[in-house]
């Protein structure tokens, strides 16, 4: 009795010693003193105001054009030129972070929430529900995400939110198969085989720590797939099946300024560079925060 209960504690110990750095890893890349990644945040910092406050970061009116000013290079009074209508093109940029950042968040949402419950579901159940979950996984893995989300977004019709919701759903199954392993993975170590010895229910031992000790790899997930829906979400618009002229969204202004790229190179370059940023930016931070979880 004694040698049992002793090894109950020092399981229950060692899931203590586990969950500490992991409940506390995100401060410590905000610390972390790398050039690249708190350039990395700062880009992500900009955009996010822009998102928020546009008003502040420009005074320009990205809807309506001024007659005369029509692709105007950049200059003092238009930082990055103007497009065919007269519009200021970083006024359209700042103005349509907002759409494509909201956009990106709510697959993100979408694409996280089914696949972490798909995940969790298959890992702790096991059996013929892990069988039948993991199998339509591999069958969306099958599909190529871009032509998985034009599929969806033809049948939801055309629009930002169809464009952000197609582009969650086919990240379900990505998010789905990590957080499937992660709950496998830890099912097995022993301060869960712990909690059930010493009484604990299955959602409780569960909710207590199987999750926390699952979701480590989801975060960094989550921070990659934000910048992979900016850039679907992006390419989606250029192709037509994202949000409609006029809106001032990043796909939509690359696909405006591709007639005249002869000509105004800036109407596209500008926009285009702007999600590139974007998208490196969350990959740097996924790396970061996935290399400070596995430390």
């Amino acid at each position: 009795m004694t040698h049992e209960t002793h090894r109950l504690e020092l399981a229950l110990s060692q899931e203590s010693v586990g969950t500490t750095p992991r409940s506390w890893f995100l401060p410590a890349v905000f610390r972390q003193a790398s050039p690249g990644l708190a350039l990395a945040w700062s880009v992500l910092g900009i955009v996010l105001l822009w998102a928020m406050f546009p008003a502040v970061f420009t005074a320009g009116n990205p809807l309506d054009g001024v007659s005369g000013q029509q692709l105007l290079p950049p200059g003092p009074d238009h930082w990055l030129g103007t497009d065919a209508l007269g519009r200021d093109l970083y006024a359209r940029i700042v103005y349509g972070a907002s759409h494509s950042l909201t956009a990106a968040c709510v697959a993100v949402a979408v694409g996280a929430l089914a696949g972490v419950f798909l995940g969790v579901l298959a890992g702790s159940l096991g059996g013929w529900v892990d069988s039948l979950i993991m199998r339509v996984v591999d069958v969306l893995l099958s599909i190529p995400q871009l032509l998985l989300a034009l599929s969806i977004i033809i049948v939801l019709g055309f629009g930002t939110v169809n464009a952000a919701i197609a582009v969650g759903v086919a990240s379900i199954a990505g998010f789905a198969r990590l957080v499937r392993s992660e709950v496998v993975r830890v099912r097995r170590a022993d301060y869960v085989e712990a909690g059930f010895v010493s009484g604990g229910r299955f959602l409780h031992v569960l909710w207590r720590h199987v999750l926390p000790n699952s979701l480590t790899s989801v975060i960094a997930m989550i921070a990659l797939q934000f910048g992979s829906a900016i850039l679907s979400i992006a390419t989606l618009g250029f192709l037509g099946y994202g949000a409609p002229p006029p809106t001032p969204e990043w796909g939509l202004l690359i696909a405006e300024g591709r007639n005249y790229l002869a000509t105004s190179w800036w109407l596209t370059t500008f926009p285009g560079l702007v999600v590139l940023a974007v998208v490196l930016a969350s990959n740097r931070i996924s790396q970061a925060i996935q290399s400070r979880s596995l430390s």
